[in-house]
């Protein structure tokens, strides 16, 4: 498959078709609903597309997290799977797989992301401690001040211009991060991280030379360095194509490059990993690997599952050998172009550059009628599922403000962003045009949108359960008494 030298798309009349590189062998077909329907099913989700039916949702822009389709590889992996509780088969295939992938001594298998999460800041982080990262994302962040320390980014400059398609914005702002680390004292900082690609500011790529310099950091100040790795083919794709050191190196070799650099890794394998259910949780250090290992058995299960079907240990495996083709991420990348560059053209304000794993919407911009705290970017995502049936999420004030605990004030986002993802080979390129078509409609009259208020929230990731309400109509200004 080759659609044009990477980085140019048609011509000024349009796109080039997305060839997508794989057949279809099974279908799963969903319910059209009226708009209508939509209405009374969104008041009954209290206006929270998470709590929305999936039965009720056409297209499923929500996350890429699980909801990606396997090939026939890897659903012939499954049948294959060994479900022995000890040492099964399966464990030492995935084992193989990831020694190979990361280089990395201790590999324990976890039931997804936020479970390695979990165990490894409950192994190294005490309250009053810090732990600084790129961007940390909802789980990553919720875990580690559920613990009482404090979760720090350092994102760099040049993610701050949404719409400037300057490079490597999700690179972590090193100068800052030496200032900071100099003030920290001894011991209170016990891990490093770095998201790749960082999810909170577009998910955009980190380089490999902030890689290089933010393990240096982390090193000369003794800090243990860790990966959040979720999306590290995508990261690895971009350094390859975007780096004239990386340009010749097959995708393994640039990929191992960046797991050389850390530590350990945290791996949601439902992204990356090709899978609906999964996670890793990989490192080097033998003292922390029996910690490691004793909190998995209290929590996760016997280390050769963790939490998981040998089936499912069978299909990551398989995940991890597929991942890394070269064909199907440039046919990511061009998904992505495609969803973006028709949105740019229709007016939409889109982050640039565009992911792989998602286009992003700048919602405040879109929006400007309705302030950060009444979340323009839950207005926008609530009116695309009524006009089309399309679930996405906000990535803004919802997912990352706070309500002041003492003042009872919204804190907001320093965004307020809509984020589509696209699930790894389940849509076409005419599932992505109703997206398009939905979005024209919703821009013709974004003047009426209105914002919402919460009015039931968690303490914790208060994005995935909160109760919304729309809020009135504003009397203009010139009729009011």
């Amino acid at each position: 498959m080759r659609l044009g030298r990477p980085g140019r798309w048609g011509d000024a009349d349009g796109v080039k078709t997305v060839l997508e590189p794989f057949r279809i062998k099974a279908v799963e077909p969903f319910r059209i609903t009226t708009e209508a329907e939509r209405v009374h099913l969104l008041e009954a989700a209290h206006h929270n597309l998470f709590r929305l039916r999936a039965e009720d949702v056409m297209i499923d822009l929500l996350t890429d997290s699980g909801t990606g389709a396997m090939s026939a590889q890897q659903w012939a992996a499954i049948m294959t799977g060994d479900e022995s509780y000890a040492g099964s088969r399966s464990f030492y295939e995935l084992e193989h797989v990831v020694h190979e992938l990361t280089g990395y001594r201790h590999v324990f298998p976890v039931h997804q992301g936020r479970a390695a999460e979990r165990i490894l800041f409950g192994c190294m982080v005490m309250p009053g401690q810090a732990v600084p990262n790129n961007a940390h994302f909802d789980t990553t962040r919720a875990n580690v001040e559920y613990l009482g320390a404090a979760a720090v980014d350092f994102v760099a400059p040049q993610a701050a211009d949404l719409r400037q398609p300057a490079p490597w914005k999700g690179d972590l702002d090193t100068a800052k991060l030496a200032a900071w680390l100099q003030l920290q004292p001894k011991g209170s900082v016990p891990v490093g991280l770095l998201t790749i690609t960082n999810n909170r500011v577009g998910g955009q790529p980190v380089s490999m030379q902030n890689l290089r310099e933010v393990s240096a950091l982390y090193r000369r100040h003794g800090i243990p360095f860790f990966l959040d790795a979720a999306r590290f083919a995508e990261n690895a794709w971009w350094i390859h194509r975007l780096d004239p050191e990386w340009r010749e190196a097959p995708l393994p070799k640039v990929a191992r490059a960046m797991f050389d650099l850390a530590d350990g890794c945290m791996i949601s394998a439902k992204k990356d990993g090709l899978v609906n259910i999964g996670g890793l949780l990989c490192l080097n250090d033998d003292a922390l690997a029996a910690k490691v290992r004793n909190l998995l058995i209290l929590t996760e299960g016997f280390p050769t599952y963790g939490g998981l079907a040998g089936r499912d240990l069978a299909a990551l495996a398989q995940g991890l050998r597929e991942v890394l083709d070269p064909d199907y991420l440039h046919y990511r990348e061009a998904s992505a172009h495609y969803l973006g560059e028709h949105l740019d053209r229709l007016g939409v304000p889109v982050v640039r550059p565009f992911g792989l794993h998602a286009v992003y919407v700048d919602a405040r911009a879109m929006l400007p009628q309705i302030p950060p705290h009444e979340l323009p970017g839950q207005a926008l995502a609530c009116e695309l599922y009524l006009q089309g049936g399309i679930r996405t999420v906000e990535i803004g004030t919802l997912m990352f403000g706070r309500t002041d605990p003492a003042t009872r004030q919204p804190v907001v986002a320093d965004h307020d962003l809509v984020r589509l993802c696209l699930p790894r080979r389940v849509y076409t390129q005419s599932h992505i045009d109703w997206v398009v078509e939905a979005f024209r409609e919703v821009h013709g009259r974004r003047d009426a949108l209105r914002g919402l208020r919460i009015v039931e929230e968690a303490p914790f990731l208060r994005a995935f359960t909160a109760r919304l309400q729309p809020l009135p109509v504003r009397e203009p200004a010139g009729l009011r008494g």
